[in-house]
């Protein structure tokens, strides 16, 4: 965090780069593992700790300071890094530039906000990751969020908010981080494991008017589209106007993939513990600009094009501007 907003700088890559973090956090987990301590250690519950810390998973709590708004967001590592090693996620690095800072809404108000980096990875999802970040900011108290709303990267150069958010895995054959398959299929969708009870499709509540009001440099669209298996069919349908009654949920607007995950994990907790508060998902664009060395590992338009992605992530959640508590 402290890198990110530029209060430890260093190195050669800009300081708003994710990929540093990730990297390391890969190399200490590998370091963990090699370390012959003479005592004994929990090796599973130390890289637990370890990666906790390293994702803002503790302490990262809200100051509960008397009329400043909270919210509570959360990006994602890079993924996709069998084909390409040098790439970075916007979300991540746009929610480690925002973590801790106190900013002001587009009405004037002061908010204060937090993140987490999430891993690609379904056995962490599996066993209740999203709703461990997502739970404490979500119980009642002064040091409850106000908003919540996940990040991921979505589509090339638009952002979309996400109308629906799916309870179904549909993405394979395509892998996570530890190159593991969901067992879900387009034709074939598996509820992921550990959910608790809640409707095939939840709708986000953020004020998507006022977020999609923000249009430069990249436009900002309500997305309404999911895929649903109809009351009484087999096959999937795409529909670019919600689910239908009694449909089953092949994918949310996020598509079948983590993206989609996170926001219905922690949008049926919000409804469970704070049902009345705002949340959805939001998808950056996709970030391009690598150069094609591939020695190299950044280059001016990489750098601008996530800087830009980064500062508009900031803008469409500024002008969110929930109602006080």
């Amino acid at each position: 965090m402290n890198r990110a907003q530029g209060r430890r700088p260093g190195g050669d890559l800009a300081a708003g780069d994710d990929r540093p973090l990730y990297w390391t956090r890969l190399r200490m987990t590998v370091q963990l593992a090699d370390w012959k301590p003479g005592f004994p250690v929990d090796r599973s519950a130390l890289r637990s700790r370890f990666e906790d810390a390293s994702r803002g998973l503790t302490a990262n709590d809200f100051r509960g300071t008397p009329g400043v708004r909270r919210l509570f967001v959360s990006g994602f590592d890079p993924f996709g890094l069998d084909t390409e090693l040098r790439r970075a996620n916007p979300s991540g690095s746009a929610v480690l530039q925002l973590n801790g800072r106190r900013l002001t809404l587009a009405d004037g108000t002061p908010v204060e906000i937090r993140a987490v980096v999430l891993p690609v990875r379904y056995a962490d999802f599996d066993a209740g990751i999203v709703e461990r970040a997502y739970g404490p900011r979500l119980a009642a108290g002064p040091r409850a969020a106000d908003m919540i709303t996940s990040i991921s990267q979505g589509y090339p150069g638009i952002f979309t908010l996400e109308a629906w958010a799916g309870r179904a895995r549909s993405a394979d054959p395509y892998p996570d981080n530890a190159d593991a398959l969901s067992g879900g299929t387009y034709a074939h969708p598996v509820t992921a494991p550990g959910l608790g009870p809640g409707a095939e499709f939840l709708r986000t509540t953020l004020p998507t008017d006022a977020m999609t009001a923000v249009q430069s440099p990249y436009p900002v669209l309500l997305n309404t589209e999911v895929s649903e298996i109809p009351a009484g069919q087999d096959s999937p349908v795409d529909r670019t106007d919600g689910p239908t009654p009694g449909s089953r949920a092949v994918a949310g607007g996020g598509g079948g993939y983590l993206s989609n995950e996170v926001a219905y994990r922690s949008n049926r907790l919000r409804t469970e513990l704070s049902p009345r508060l705002p949340g959805g998902h939001l998808h950056t664009p996709v970030l391009t600009g690598l150069p094609t060395d591939p020695n190299q590992l950044t280059g001016a338009a990489f750098e601008q094009n996530e800087s830009a992605i980064a500062a508009e992530v900031r803008e469409v959640l500024l002008h969110s501007a929930p109602a006080a508590p």
